[in-house]
């Protein structure tokens, strides 16, 4: 599963390598905009078309896609909140800054040509944001495409000659809440809360404890989660976590958060192999965006698209 979110997260990132190069400085456009299409009631507008026209220029691609390219990002936006996928500006930021790290630029440097070229940094960030949580949108997809039967999961270990195993995790979540409109002016100190929270986390037994005497702070038993069902922006840092630590803590549209690992172990069942198969199977070339394709294609069948 970790191969299709990082295929689908990045791959038409990666496809901009060639901001390194050498380009002609484009002329920024006149700040008007008109509406051009409306999807599902929201707008696409000729500024978001130009800024995608551009982009595609960077990637060698045919500018006159442009305003099909917007229409599969609006409905793929829309599909991301009709699942509850939300994607914080934190995790914004490190894909950013991994993306100017891989091309040997300084965020500032990357910024210039993103503006210079008339993509705008806003314009590829939103389009970063986008990518990831159709990342997690096709893995959500994946796993519901890749159940196998009891009957097709007995087979497939009697073929291979193997019954895979996974680590199953037990997992509290700590949540420093900050309601939306007062994230400005609170968000760093209930960061500086959380860290100092996360430093005394030892084992689950004690974060109840901890958390008296303090505001809006939320403590979540998520149960046993087996690896393949960790969510996905946190399943790296809860792999890397040992018994009795707790994750970084992170930015999210709820405030601030880590997660306690309480304990793990290595289980081996029929359900476990079951979901082992159907990653595998997913995580297979080409899948991820076969799946990607057909995800879309049924969202632009269903949607009302209207050209102004």
């Amino acid at each position: 599963m970790k191969t299709i979110i990082t295929k689908l997260a990045v791959s038409s990132a990666l496809a901009v390598t060639l901001l390194t190069g050498t380009m002609a400085v484009l002329p920024q456009p006149a700040a008007a905009s008109e509406i051009r299409y409306v999807v599902n009631k929201e707008a696409v507008t000729s500024y978001d078309i130009e800024r995608r026209a551009a982009f595609l220029r960077l990637q060698r691609r045919d500018p006159s896609d442009a305003a099909d390219s917007m229409i599969e990002q609006t409905l793929r936006k829309q599909e991301i909140a009709r699942q509850r996928i939300a994607i914080s500006d934190t995790q914004v930021d490190d894909a950013y800054k991994r993306f100017t790290d891989s091309n040997k630029l300084t965020t500032a440097q990357m910024d210039q040509i993103l503006n210079q070229s008339g993509v705008t940094k806003s314009h590829f960030r939103e389009f970063m944001r986008v990518q990831i949580g159709w990342g997690q949108a096709i893995a959500r997809r994946s796993r519901s495409d890749n159940r196998m039967s009891e009957q097709d999961v007995v087979q497939r270990m009697m073929k291979e000659g193997r019954k895979p195993s996974a680590t199953e995790y037990l997992l509290q979540q700590v949540i420093f809440v900050v309601p939306a409109a007062e994230r400005g002016a609170k968000l760093a100190q209930r960061k500086r809360e959380a860290e100092a929270m996360r430093a005394r986390f030892n084992s689950c037994d004690n974060t109840r404890s901890f958390a008296k005497g303090l505001l809006d702070v939320t403590v979540r038993d998520l149960g046993r989660v087996l690896e393949p069902e960790l969510p996905p922006d946190w399943s790296e840092q809860i792999k890397s976590t040992k018994t009795g630590g707790a994750t970084a803590v992170r930015e999210t549209d709820r405030g601030v958060e880590f997660i306690g690992i309480c304990s793990q172990r290595e289980v081996s069942n029929d359900r476990v192999a079951r979901m082992v198969f159907g990653a595998e199977d997913a995580s297979k070339d080409g899948a991820g965006e076969d799946i990607s394709k057909t995800y879309t294609d049924e969202l632009r069948k269903n949607a009302q698209i209207v050209k102004r």
